[in-house]
Formats: structure tokens, sequence, C-alpha cells
């Protein structure tokens, strides 16, 4: 999986193994372009936004004593969110956990750590996973690049629903431009809609019903933005967002321990992005995660290519194996069936709900303006 140099962007380590990758006349592609303007764009807009926030989230505190949801997953961004709202700016957000039942023990453990110490209240939805390995295996068979989007679908429509519920209008998240700004959309299938995860989970599985998994629809987001005016808030990107300085920051504070790659908190992400998704799919996820760091001067281009070589894609063989064993035995698949599934060829999201995808296209136009205005 090592960067072909002869199709490397000269800026970043974006590759032609991306399907849609365009190279200007000095060989940069259009990911960590737009990526830098982004940086620029943020940096000149947004001084004063953070200060601006802060006296509103304290101005609309609710009637109960949290001033904003917060969503943890263990990982390094949602904890440092966590550790910045309470210690830096003094804030009381109330924690929301999703367990899909896929949290490593160091996940468990960094949550727990981080909000005993910085005494941060959490809710913690689980999901009934009789329901949820159906959903898993479903996603598996259908091909489809993206065997998260019913974790993240549901991990947005719990963050928005308990806000909700709790008459909060902040959603601070740990999302930011620094570490995650690029990302091709064909590596990776909307986790928006939620009629995908219907369609697919109907297709192979007819008898399984979607209750515990939250979900949310187009119009339910129009509801919740438009009329609750439920705000989200990359607060990463206002901020001096330093990866490798959050690390020590959290490491002394909340006794923070680190994985080896980004979002390898969760066991499942660990398997679908160190082993499935470059096996089957092609993609290596740590090219685009270097190349953000690339654009925002937390590490060189040769450390990224040298990572790339050195390193394959899941970092230690022996976790790997150990993941796969655990994987196949927690989804009751035997190694036969997964072969199968891997050996399958990748499908669009389109095969499977062609007339929701249309029209949330279609929508999905109105979201982003909304998105806009009530951010």
């Amino acid at each position: 999986m090592s960067p072909n140099k002869n199709s490397l962007c000269s800026f970043c380590v974006m590759d032609s193994s991306v399907p849609d990758i365009i190279f200007d006349k000095n060989h940069q592609c259009q990911y960590c372009k737009a990526h830098l303007q982004r940086i620029i764009f943020e940096k000149d807009n947004y001084s004063d936004y953070l200060n601006n926030l802060i006296e509103k989230i304290k101005k609309n505190k609710n009637e109960t004593k949290y001033d904003c949801i917060i969503g943890v997953s263990g990982g390094v961004d949602s904890t440092y969110v966590a550790y910045y709202l309470k210690k830096i700016l003094k804030l009381n957000p109330l924690a929301v956990h999703l367990d899909n039942g896929w949290n490593s023990e160091l996940a468990v453990q960094n949550i727990k750590s981080c909000l005993d110490i910085l005494e941060i209240d959490l809710v913690t939805h689980v999901i009934d996973w009789n329901e949820f390995k159906h959903i898993q295996k479903a996603l598996l068979k259908s091909s489809i690049n993206n065997l998260e989007i019913a974790t993240d679908h549901a991990i947005n429509a719990l963050l928005i629903k308990t806000a909700s519920k709790h008459k909060i209008k902040y959603i601070i998240n740990g999302s930011n431009t620094a570490t995650e700004g690029i990302m091709p959309t064909s590596w990776m299938e909307d986790n928006k809609n939620k009629y995908i995860i219907k369609a697919i989970v109907q297709k192979f599985f007819p008898k399984v019903k979607i209750k515990s998994l939250p979900t949310i629809s187009m119009t339910e987001y129009f509801y919740y933005f438009l009329i609750k005016k439920i705000k989200f808030i990359p607060i990463l990107n206002f901020i001096d967002f330093d990866k490798s300085k959050a690390i020590s920051i959290l490491e002394k504070e909340v006794g923070y321990k680190p994985y080896r790659y980004k979002h390898y908190e969760s066991i499942i992400t660990r398997f679908f992005q160190g082993y499935i998704l470059p096996e089957k799919f092609n993609i290596d996820k740590r090219k685009a995660h270097f190349s953000s760091l690339i654009i925002s001067k937390q590490m060189t281009r040769e450390e990224a290519i040298n990572k790339l070589k050195i390193d394959n894609t899941y970092g230690d063989a022996n976790i790997m194996k150990r993941d796969m064993i655990f994987f196949l035995k927690k989804l009751e698949m035997n190694d036969e069936d997964f072969k199968k599934i891997m050996a399958d060829k990748p499908k669009s999201a389109s095969l499977y709900s062609p007339l929701s995808i249309k029209l949330f296209k279609f929508l999905e136009k109105f979201h982003h303006i909304i998105r806009r205005l009530t951010r």
C-alpha cells in the first residue's frame, strides 16, 4: 500500500488510488488545495468567533445545569473537546456516548478517566446487540464502502435528539479541519440518509427491525436546525489545535492513553480501516489523515511517506489477526463466508435505495444552506 511516486501529489500524500483525484500543472491535488484554502478562510474570518460563541452559550444556558452537548468516543479529538470546554472555557457540558458493542478496553478507560477527572456527567445509549449485529452483517454483505455508516448516522441522531430532550441548543463536536479536513467523497458513502441503512438491512435480513439504533430523517434535520435552532459547533477549528500537543496535555491532565492511528479507539473501526478498506476497496485512510496533518503543518510530507512505506495499514499484524478472530466471532461469521464477502465486487449504495438517494441529494442542497445559516 505504499504510494506510487508517479501518481503522488507533490504537496501531500494523496495519490491516484483515489478515483476522482485531479492534479494541476504543479502536480498538486484538489484535496490539499481545498484544505489549505479552508484553513486560510477560517483564520481570516473566525478570529473572534469563539469569544462570541461562549458568551452566547452562557447567556442561553437552559433551566438544567448543562451548557452544551458533547459526544465522547475515547478518541483524542472528543477527549480534548471535553478538556477544553471544562478546564479552559469553564463550561459544563453533558457528555453523550453511543455504545455499539465495539469499544476497545482502552477507549472505555479513556472515557472514564477523562469524565471522572473533569467531573462531566455522561449519558450512554446502548444499541441492542442482536439488532446491530444484523445491521453490520447486512452492510458487510452489501459491499458498500462504509461499514460505519450506521454508527456514524446513529451518533449524529443521538446527539441531536439528546440536545432537544434537554433543551440545549449547542452541540460541540471534535470534527476539525486540522486533522481531518481531507477526505474524498468517493471513499465513503454518506451517512446522513437513514433509508440506505434500512434498505440494506431489509435486503439481507428482512425480518430484522431497526428499533434501538438512533436514526434521523432529512425533515427532522430541518426541524431541529430551523425550529429548535440546534447548532453543531466544530470548536477545534477556532482554536490552535495541534494533535501531538493535545495528546501530551491529555496524558498529563486526564490520564489519556493514545492509539496508533486516528479512530482506532473502536475495534471495528480499527479492523474496517486497517484491513477491510485497503484489502477490498484499495482505500488507505491514513493517506487522507496524514495529508491533513501535512497541510496544517503538524507532519512533514517526508514523515508521512516513510510511515506509509514502513508501516502496514494496521500497524501491527498480531493485533490484526486477533481482531479478525474477534470480529468474526462477534458477528457469528466463519472464515469462508467472510472471504466470499471480501472477494465480492464493491457496490454503490444507489443499488439498494436509488429513489431515496435522488431525493436525499435534492434535499441536501437545502440542508447545506441551513447548516451554514445555523452555525
